[in-house]
C-alpha cells in the first residue's frame, strides 16, 4: 500500500467541512472547539490570523480521496493564548542567540479544553500524522512543535514518537446520580463549603440580581451583543485587548448556535453581567468559557460562572462541567483536580535535553500538588 500524501493548508477553508467533521465525530474525545465551523470562524474573524501571530498551517494525510488524518496547526510568533507556558524556554533561546519563534502549535487557539487534537481513522494513521508533523517542522527549520491539551490517544502517539510530555492541572465537576437538584449537590459537601456557597449565593440574591438563560437559537442578537460588551470589558480591565473579535461570536450565532448556553444577570430589569458556556454535541459535557460584568456585585462571578451553570447541568443531566485553566479556588465549588497533558518536540538537542530534565522536575511537583489537593476534598465523604 502506498504511503499517504501529506498536505499543508494555509486555511481550514481548503478542507471540506464534511470530511473534517466526519473524522472528528469518530474520535474518542471530540469537542465543539475542534469543529470546522469553530476553527474557520477564528480565521475569518481575524481572531487567529497572521496579523495576530497565528498563521494557519493545517496538516492532512490522504490516501486517494480519503482523508486519513488531520490536525489544526499554527505557526506562532509568540506564546499568547496557549495556557501552557513556555516563555522561559523562549527566553533561554534568545539568551543564546537562537530564534524560538516561529514555532509550530497543534492546538485550538485561546482554548485550554482537553480533547482530540489529532483526527485519525485509526492508531496507525495517528502515528503517521505525528511523524509528518515532526518531519515538516524539521524541513521548515522550526525550533519546536507543541501539541496542547491532547486526548489520551494523541498523547500516546506523541510519546511513541519521542515527544516530551508536560502536565498541568485543571478543575472539572462531575455529576453524581444522587444529585437530583442543586440542594442535593450541596448536601454532599462539607458543612463549611456548603455554608460558604449559600452565603455567596445569598449575597447576589440580596443585591437584587436575577438570572435568565438562553440556549442555541434562542440567544438573541441583542444577547450576543450584550455578552460581547461584558467579555471585552473583562479583558480591558486587565489592560489587554480581547482575543476574540465580535465577528467570531457572530459566526457562532450563525453557524453553531446549538453549541452555546448563555446566562444573563439582571438587576431591576437591566442586564449587568453574562457568562457563556459551550456544550458538547450530545450535551453531556459543558465548558465554562467566558464571562464579564458591567457592574460590580460581591460574589457575582461565582454565581454566573459556577452556581448557575452547575444548577443547569444538574437539571439537564450534564455529566461533566469543565471550568477552564487553573484556579485552585474552584475546588471549593466541587470542581476537582484533573491532570491534563501536552507534548513537545525541540529541534536543538542541547535544549531538548535541558527541557526534558526540567519537565522531570516539574512532573514531580505536579504529582506532589495533586497529592496535596486530594487531601482537601470539599465533599463530606471523600472517595
Amino acid at each position: 500500500m502506498s504511503a499517504p500524501v501529506v498536505r499543508i493548508h494555509g486555511s481550514i477553508s481548503e478542507i471540506e467541512a464534511a470530511a473534517w467533521d466526519g473524522l472528528l465525530a469518530a474520535q474518542a474525545a471530540p469537542s465543539p472547539f475542534m469543529r470546522h465551523a469553530y476553527l474557520d470562524a477564528l480565521e475569518q474573524s481575524d481572531s487567529a490570523a497572521p496579523e495576530s501571530g497565528w498563521s494557519p498551517r493545517f496538516l492532512t494525510l490522504w490516501r486517494g480521496r480519503e482523508l486519513l488524518a488531520a490536525c489544526p496547526m499554527y505557526l506562532k510568533a509568540h506564546s499568547y493564548g496557549e495556557y501552557v507556558f513556555d516563555w522561559a524556554w523562549a527566553n533561554a533561546y534568545q539568551q543564546h542567540g537562537l530564534a524560538y519563534y516561529p514555532k509550530a502549535l497543534v492546538a485550538v487557539p485561546f482554548t485550554p479544553v482537553p480533547g482530540t487534537r489529532l483526527l485519525a481513522r485509526d492508531a496507525d494513521s495517528r502515528a503517521l500524522l505525528v511523524q509528518a508533523l515532526v518531519a515538516w517542522c524539521k524541513e521548515e527549520g522550526l525550533s519546536s512543535l507543541h501539541l496542547l491539551f491532547g486526548a489520551d490517544e494523541d498523547i500516546a502517539a506523541c510519546a511513541e514518537a519521542g515527544l516530551m510530555l508536560r502536565h498541568t492541572v485543571q478543575f472539572h465537576w462531575t455529576s453524581h446520580e444522587t444529585w437530583t437538584d442543586f440542594d442535593a449537590f450541596l448536601a454532599s459537601l462539607s458543612h463549611d463549603k456548603r455554608k460558604k456557597i449559600r452565603q455567596e449565593r445569598r449575597k447576589v440574591h440580596e443585591a437584587g440580581v436575577r438570572f435568565r438563560w438562553s440556549r442555541g437559537a434562542n440567544i438573541t442578537e441583542a444577547d450576543w451583543d450584550f455578552f460581547y460588551r461584558c467579555y471585552a470589558r473583562t479583558y480591558r480591565e486587565h489592560g489587554n485587548p480581547p482575543y476574540l473579535k465580535p465577528e467570531f461570536f457572530g459566526r457562532m450565532a450563525e453557524d453553531m448556535p446549538e453549541a452555546w448556553l448563555l446566562f444573563v444577570a439582571e438587576r431591576a430589569g437591566k442586564p449587568i453581567a453574562s457568562s457563556l458556556i459551550a456544550l458538547s454535541a450530545d450535551a453531556s459535557v459543558a465548558y465554562g468559557r467566558y464571562w464579564g460584568a458591567l457592574e460590580r456585585v460581591d460574589c457575582l462571578h461565582f454565581e454566573a460562572c459556577y452556581y448557575q451553570p452547575l444548577a443547569w447541568c444538574i437539571e439537564h443531566g450534564v455529566q461533566r462541567f469543565e471550568g477552564g485553566a487553573q484556579g485552585e479556588h474552584k475546588m471549593a465549588r466541587a470542581l476537582m483536580p484533573v491532570k491534563t497533558t501536552s507534548a513537545h518536540w525541540l529541534a536543538h538537542p542541547a535544549f531538548a535535553d535541558a527541557v526534558e530534565r526540567f519537565l522531570e522536575r516539574e512532573d514531580e511537583g505536579i504529582a506532589n500538588y495533586l497529592d496535596h489537593l486530594e487531601g482537601r476534598s470539599p465533599f463530606r465523604h471523600p472517595g
